[in-house]
This record gives structure tokens, sequence and C-alpha cells, in this order.
């Protein structure tokens, strides 16, 4: 009898183990921010596969399933992997290994940063980027003097922090082959006395840029897997690279395939010949890691640069509206080619008259009410009667909350009061189509996608300067400002059907905080610290 009891216990043992549905993982005993469309809470999710197959409660969940792991996160907050929707990350990588030269307070600042770098560096180009003369306490724009004084014989090149303007000396000006008679479109080299200053914006810095040393494949792919390690490490799950090349295209797939890059990347094309016609015969290209379907323009240069092109004088330099960096026609050709190829247009627009211009070029081709998601990168001032052509023609703004943050000192200076009501104005650019996709532009801005939430809803820096905001008429709440960087971002890629949020059928890439940024107290938003990134229900990240 013994015998036949314990033999009935091990058969129904063994019909319940056969009755539960089988999954790798269950993780449980946390909250999670689904974002679905009925904002469920759950505590649980079990995953197979790398995919999502349930959500909800912990009891219910071990009931139905037989896991391989059980995980428990310690009752701390989930939400889906964060995506920055407009980043440049390859260039990223290749800035660690470079002079930092962000957060220094003066040009003499740059200098000793440049001075202690070659010495560790003895050969080749000196390369750096951050600086920024706004935060200086003298702000005009340097020269190339101490430069040539100090290396005579080795190239420099100092990018700002924008992107959009660098210092150089004679000898990389000689290398270019860049003098005063020079003359580029869409560039400025800024002249003293006749002479080239060392300053060169836009198109000008582009043209120099290409008699730098192209980085090897060895270089390109150490760069990725650092930049990747740091983007992990803040929550990123997926970034969109504004403007890639096509071997560095190559390289990631590469990466990807060998499994040596876990991260998810959307790769806007840079604006060149060899990228259109390679991809434009053979059309768009995705991977379960990598999708290929945009390509990155620029209209106009950046604020701090005064290159952003404004439909009326900067308030600052009454001489000057900015640059334009390509001609209408040009944006017009481009878009008839991207639509025709099925590739999304994505353009690089700062101020108010760049902004006119490409909404008008898009709407010529868009026509009206549409699903191509063509993107305006920044959308950063937008004249008052443009706001609607953004619904007219279901065009999607792509923000950077932290830039608002940044240029806040200094942008009713170059603006004035009347531009400034429209510029980072994120409720005004929301209401248009109900959503829009928040980035950060690093390495312009940090990679941590908490500082874009945090600037995003309380509109201050970390300060917690001004006082009551900046602007706060344009904030977005928090639930508009996660949406923006997990589900929205994901529209904005075309990728919302398989991530943005965690719900069955979609991929296991989730971020687990320490504290929940849905309630706690504005001061600790950008504290939360991030205790694990995962990636297909695999940990790539651990505190």
């Amino acid at each position: 009898m013994k015998r036949l009891f314990l033999l009935g216990v091990l058969v129904v043992f063994l019909l319940s183990c056969q009755q539960k549905e089988p999954c790798d993982q269950i993780f449980y005993n946390a909250k999670i921010y689904t974002l679905d469309k009925d904002s469920l809470i759950a505590d649980a999710m079990a995953v197979l596969n790398g995919r999502i197959v349930a959500v909800g409660k912990k009891d219910d969940l071990f009931k139905k399933y037989q896991a391989k792991e059980r995980t428990d996160l310690n009752g701390n907050t989930v939400y889906p992997g964060f995506i920055d929707a407009h980043c440049h990350f390859y260039g990223y990588g290749i800035n660690l290994s470079e002079a930092d030269l962000s957060g220094t307070d003066s040009w003499q600042a740059v200098l000793d940063t440049i001075i202690n770098f070659a010495i560790k560096n003895p050969e080749g180009w000196l390369v750096g980027r951050g600086w920024d003369q706004n935060d200086w306490a003298i702000k005009s724009f340097p020269t190339k003097k101490q430069l040539d004084s100090l290396f005579p014989g080795r190239p420099v090149f100092l990018q700002r922090v924008d992107g959009h303007a660098c210092i150089v000396n004679q000898k990389a000006l000689d290398l270019a082959n860049i003098n005063a008679s020079t003359k580029i479109i869409g560039g400025e080299i800024v002249l003293i006395d006749g002479s080239p200053s060392g300053l060169l914006l836009d198109n000008a810095m582009d043209a120099l840029q290409r008699s730098m040393p192209v980085p090897s494949d060895a270089v390109i792919k150490v760069a990725l897997l650092k930049a990747q390690s740091n983007c992990l490490a803040v929550g990123l799950t997926t970034v969109s690279d504004a403007g890639l090349l096509k071997n560095v295209v190559t390289i990631i797939d590469s990466l990807h395939r060998n499994t040596l890059l876990k991260i998810r990347v959307y790769a806007m094309l840079a604006d060149n010949d060899e990228n259109k016609n390679f991809f434009f015969s053979t059309g768009p290209y995705k991977t379960d890691r990598l999708t290929v379907r945009a390509i990155k323009y620029y209209a106009d240069g950046a604020l701090g640069s005064r290159g952003a092109l404004l439909l009326k004088p900067y308030s600052d330099a009454p001489a000057t509206r900015g640059l334009q960096l390509n001609s209408r026609s040009y944006f017009e050709e481009q878009a008839m080619l991207c639509n025709k190829h099925g590739f999304q247009m994505c353009t690089h627009a700062i101020g108010d008259s760049a902004n006119r211009m490409i909404l008008q070029v898009y709407g010529k081709i868009l026509g009206g009410i549409n699903d191509k998601r063509w993107r305006i990168e920044h959308s950063q001032v937008i004249a008052p009667d443009d706001f609607e052509l953004f619904h007219r023609y279901s065009i999607i703004p792509s923000v950077q909350p932290t830039h608002a943050t940044s240029d806040m000192y200094w942008a009713m200076d170059r603006l004035g009061v009347f531009r400034i009501r429209g510029a980072y104005a994120y409720r005004d650019l929301l209401s248009q189509n109900g959503w829009l996709a928040n980035g950060s532009d690093f390495p312009v801005e940090s990679i941590n996608p908490l500082f874009g939430f945090y600037a995003a809803v309380a509109r201050k820096d970390q300060n917690n300067f001004p006082e009551g905001g900046f602007e706060m008429k344009n904030a977005l709440t928090r639930m508009e400002a996660l949406k923006a960087m997990t589900i929205w971002a994901a529209a904005a890629n075309f990728e919302d059907e398989v991530k943005g949020s965690i719900e069955i059928g979609k991929v296991a890439d989730f971020v687990v905080l320490d504290r929940d940024i849905m309630t706690v107290a504005e001061e600790e938003l950008f504290k939360a610290t991030v205790e694990a990134t995962y990636i297909n229900g695999e940990k790539v990240y651990d505190r």
C-alpha cells in the first residue's frame, strides 16, 4: 500500500509538471511597468527564447509555467529597455580614446587638457571634443594662436560639444589645404584680419575631417564595444545612431552575429554616395538586433555655435542668421529618393528657418496624414505657425530634453523673448500627433537616459536651477517622458510591434532600477541607479 501511495504521488507530480507550459525564466517580486494599452503594473513575467510569453501575478505564472530559472528581482522596479532615439553611439565610442574636453571652464583648461593628453599620446593627430565657450567666463570663441605655439608640427583638432564647430591649428589647416581663400558651401572658415582664426563651422569642419586618418576596423570594433559597455550600464537596450558609414554598419552587423555586440542598433545612414548607392539598390536591411532603413541629413548647424538657421538674425549677433548646409532643391531631391526606395528621412533641423524648410519639403512629398514616420531631429526652434505642420504631414519630432537644460542659460540671448517660446517646446510638439521620441544626442550630452527623463519632467539642471523650471508650460509628465524613451522611441524606429513595452510576444528587453521614477521625489529622478539590464532575457549588465 505504501508503494502504491508513493507511486500515485509520483504520477500526480509528473502529470502536474506535464500540464505546465515550459519557459526559460520567470522574473518575479518586482513592480513592472508594462506600458501596454491598459498601463498594467505587474509583479512577474515569463520569458521563452528571448520573448515575453506572460505578464501578470507571480502566483499565476508559477502555476502555469515550468521555468528553467526563477529570478527574484528583490522588489525593484522594472521598465521596458530604454531606447535613445537619437545619439552617436559609434562616435561616442571613438571619443572615449580621445581627449575629453567636457566640463572645461576656460580655454586655458582646454589647453592644459590637450598638453597632458599629448604627453600620454606622443604621435599622430591630437583630437578632443567637448569644449563649450558658453561655459566660460570669457564666452568668445578661441583662436589657434596658442595651439600653433604649443604644437607647430603636430595637427590638432578640437571639436565643440555640439559637433558643429572646431578649433584647429595651422598644421591641420595645411594638411587639409584650407586657407583664407577657400570657399565651402554650408560652412564658414572664420577669419581674423584676413587669415583663418582656426575656428571652422559645420561643412568647413567636415572638409577638414576628410584629411584626418580613417580608423581601422580594429579601432572601430574596440570603440563599439567600449560604447556598449557604458550604455548597458545606464539601461540602454537600443540606440538610434544618427549618421553611420557603410563600413561601420557592416562591422556592427558582424559583431552582432558573433554575439559580441548585444545592444540593438537602429542605424541612420550618413548622407553620402556610398551609403545611398548601396542601400537604395538593396533596400532596407534588418536582423534581430540591427535595422537599417533611415538616412540622416543636415539642414543647418547648432544654436550654441550660431550655425542654426533662423528666420531673423540672432538677437546677440545681428549680422548672421546661421548656416543652411544644403539647398532646398537638394532636400527635395533626397526626399523623393527616400520615398521611392522605402527609407525613412531623418533631418537635423535646429533653427526655425531650417525647421520650416524641412517641414515644407516633407509635406511636398508626403502630402498629408501618412505612416512614413519621417522625422525631424531636434525640432529645436519652431515658428508659431509651423507647429501644426507636424500634424498635417505626420512628422515625428525627435527631441533631446537635456538640450533644453544645457542651453537655457544662454538660449534667450541667442533667440530673444519671443522666439524662446517656440524653443524646446516639447508639449507643443507632443500635442500635434500625440507622441514624440526622446534621445540624448550623446556625446553632446550624457549617455544616461534618466538625465533626459529628469530634464523633460523638471526642466531644471541637477542643481535645481531655475526655481520653478525653464519654460514649464512645455514640460512632459513622467508617463509621457517614459513613453518617449521606450514605446514611442520604438515607434519612431518602426519597432513598436517588437519592443518598447513589456507585452506578450515582444522581446524581453528591460531595465531594473533601484527606485520608482514614476513616484519618487523630483530631485531623486536623475539619481536612480540601474541594478540590471536585460536584452532578450539575457542579463547584459549587473551592477
